[in-house]
């Protein structure tokens, strides 16, 4: 009976996992959508914008608005505000902040930011409108980054005025902080401090150095998370070792409730702080719990209270790397401190060495391994060195986390001593964004996976927890082994094929053709939202760089780096010009483009074993109908909505499909069987 008792159970956490995969179910079925009273409903098909004025409160200090190929503003207005008889403004770049009002959520968009605050009472008016929706799924918009903060609706400000200016303490603690260390230590290596206190949700970080956390697998460092809080804890509670219980527990509380107050409520932060209230709990109690029990029981309570939570990705990494660390890093120490203790040449302090780097390597490793199905379905990029960069990092981010804390407490009490106390700390901060940078320059920094359909997704989730799950039987390994041979198959298949892809949003198009792993592009445009385009869709389809690209533009690129940052060969039209001659070719294996005739900017383009006729207006159609052509092509894509007329002509040929960008020419339309329009925004694919 004995040994009955002290063998853990799996009832609590099963039912726990069955709970979190219930309320998964649940978030995924349920409908959102705005709330009764919402500012959106006011918008309607026949009216989607709207002249309106809102009041309410900001719940954000203003953010900088990122060039984004999706989320841009056509209106030119420049806004005129009160506020209170100063009618300041903060910077002339657009800003974006969320305005709560008595019913609903609504972005505020400001073509010139003004210096507003959080907390702040406003009335606004200006242009309400949805927020718009990606053209296609591996592009951000809008719409979806709106979504999950429970916002359906933009305004285009043209008007404010603030009504009150209410006391904000916390939000001034986290502002004085970030503005205390930038100041002193520069928007990179201060940004960096300040991350490590309040998260990269809360500190404006430049965008390069943001990129080069990322693609050195060293993101984490920046966002709050249960790291940062078990350095805090770590200083914090050998420092109440010896005091009595309640002294103990409410210096361990305040340090938990700071902060949750400093990082803000996001996911990731909530759970750190649920789940090491919960250990420390049980543990003053005098009782073992098990921290698996404790994390799957911190998860169900949290998506009780907020199931949209789930659909946040932080929260999904960071419990996702916890489980990681909670189920598979001790068995993979055992086993990696066997295999170095055996690889070692004696007389290098094998015992040692073997300890000291099985515990190093097991912790990325862990997290890693059970995150990779989330990177991979959100990113569609894998950090290669993100092990390697985290054992040069983990000696550095302790000091460095633990010491921005106390700088923190410093710009508070004591700001006049911060540029003396801050520079050993800056001299960290530099050696880590050293490293950040160096390792991603390296070549092959991101292997560009693509990201795979969901459903391959979840096979391979399913096969690596067969595989990091120690207790399970060989059977099991075996058949997890099999799923991510098959995911990885289906996968690399899908990416090989020939294919064709048309996105089209407002005056954009773009046409990706791939063969045998690698892509060509054709773009309408040639500015700089449709580079960014361009390079989303690059990462999700695992392209590296495209072999060619083809601008038929006639108006000079505004971002030539961005594009040539893309392709090995860049043609560009010239002005009044066709994009090619006739007689001229872009070629790669397996991917040609040429011109159709001299007088027109229509192309053929050769996919693999697929022929293509690439007609972007009216008048390449005309000039092709004109040459006769002595054998017509099984595919035709037409940048512009055919009239009645053309679709006879284009009727009588032997065609497999044809593809226009735009509308139907009315919805009663009956068009013959592989005849497709990409609508007012959105994309057509091949296969």
């Amino acid at each position: 009976m004995q040994a009955t008792h002290n063998r853990p159970g799996l009832g609590l956490p099963l039912a726990c996992l069955a709970l979190v995969l219930l309320l998964a179910g649940r978030s995924a079925l349920e409908p959102t959508g705005p709330a009764a009273g919402d500012p959106s409903l006011r918008l309607s098909a026949t009216q989607p914008s709207l002249e309106v004025e809102l009041s309410g409160w900001l719940l954000s200090d203003p953010r900088f608005s990122t060039a984004s190929a999706t989320e841009t503003s056509t209106t030119e207005t420049s806004g005129t505000g009160s506020n209170g008889g100063a009618g300041t403004s903060g910077a002339s770049r657009p800003c974006r902040v969320p305005l709560q009002t008595a019913a609903g959520r609504s972005e505020l968009l400001f073509n010139a930011c003004p210096a507003l605050q959080q907390g702040w009472r406003l009335t606004v008016s200006g242009r309400l409108r949805r927020p718009s929706s990606a053209p296609h799924p591996l592009l951000s918009s809008a719409a979806e980054r709106l979504a999950r903060q429970g916002i359906w609706s933009q305004m285009q400000v043209e008007r404010w005025q603030v009504l009150s200016r209410p006391a904000t303490p916390i939000a001034d603690l986290r502002r004085r902080i970030a503005r205390q260390l930038t100041a002193v230590g520069g928007p990179e290596r201060g940004g960096l401090l300040a991350a490590l206190v309040l998260g990269s949700a809360v500190v404006p970080l430049p965008a390069d150095l943001r990129e080069a956390f990322r693609v050195a697998g060293l993101s984490h460092a920046l966002a709050a998370s249960g790291f940062h809080l078990s350095v805090l804890l770590g200083a914090v509670l050998p420092l109440a070792r010896r005091l009595p219980r309640l002294p103990r527990l409410t210096l361990a509380a305040g340090a938990l409730a700071l902060f949750l107050l400093l990082a803000g409520p996001q996911p990731s932060v909530v759970r750190a702080v649920l789940m090491g209230g919960g250990a420390l709990l049980l543990l003053e109690s005098g009782r073992r719990g098990r921290p698996v029990a404790i994390l799957l029981c911190t998860v169900v309570a949290m998506l009780l209270l907020r199931p949209g939570w789930l659909a946040d990705v932080g929260f999904q990494l960071s419990v996702g790397a916890t489980a990681g660390l909670i189920l598979t890093a001790g068995p993979l120490e055992s086993w990696l401190k066997g295999c170095l203790g055996a690889a070692l040449p004696e007389g290098w302090g094998t015992g040692r060495a073997a300890t000291w780097l099985g515990g190093a390597l097991a912790i990325p490793l862990a997290a890693t391994a059970w995150t990779l199905p989330l990177q991979v379905l959100h990113f569609g990029v894998v950090p290669l060195y993100a092990v390697p960069a985290n054992l040069l990092a983990a000696p550095l981010l302790s000091p460095l986390t633990l010491g921005a804390m106390a700088l923190a407490l410093v710009a508070v009490l004591l700001p006049a001593v911060l540029p003396v106390l801050v520079q050993p700390l800056l001299l960290l901060a530099q050696l880590l964004l050293l490293i950040c940078q160096q390792i991603s320059r390296l070549p092959m920094a991101q292997w560009q996976t693509g990201r795979p359909q969901p459903v391959l997704v979840l096979l391979l989730a399913l096969g690596s927890l067969a595989l990091l799950l120690p207790q399970l039987a060989r059977r099991w390994r075996q058949l997890g082994a099999a799923l991510i041979t098959i995911a990885v198959t289906l996968h690399l298949a899908w990416l090989a094929a020939d294919r064709m892809l048309l996105v089209h949003q407002g005056p954009r198009d773009l046409l990706v053709a791939r063969h045998g792993g690698r892509a060509a592009l054709v773009s309408s445009r040639s500015d700089g939202l449709s580079c960014h385009q361009a390079r989303s869709l690059a990462t999700g389809l695992g392209i590296r760089r495209y072999d060619w690209l083809l601008l038929l533009d006639p108006v000079a690129s505004d971002g030539p780096t961005c594009w040539q940052d893309l392709a090995q060969l860049v043609q560009s039209t010239g002005e009044a010009g066709p994009p090619l001659l006739p007689g001229q070719t872009l070629s790669s294996e397996g991917l040609e483009a040429s011109a159709v005739a001299v007088d027109s900017r229509a192309l053929q383009l050769r996919v693999g074993r697929q022929r293509w006729l690439l007609l972007p207006d009216r008048q390449a159609l005309w000039s092709w109908e004109r040459s006769t052509p002595a054998s017509w092509p099984a595919n035709i894509w037409l940048g512009f909505r055919p009239r009645q007329g053309d679709q006879h002509s284009l009727a009588d040929g032997n065609i497999e499909r044809v593809w226009w960008s735009g509308n139907f020419a009315s919805r009663r339309q009956t068009l013959p069987p592989g005849w497709r329009a990409s609508g007012l925004s959105g994309s057509l694919q091949t296969g």
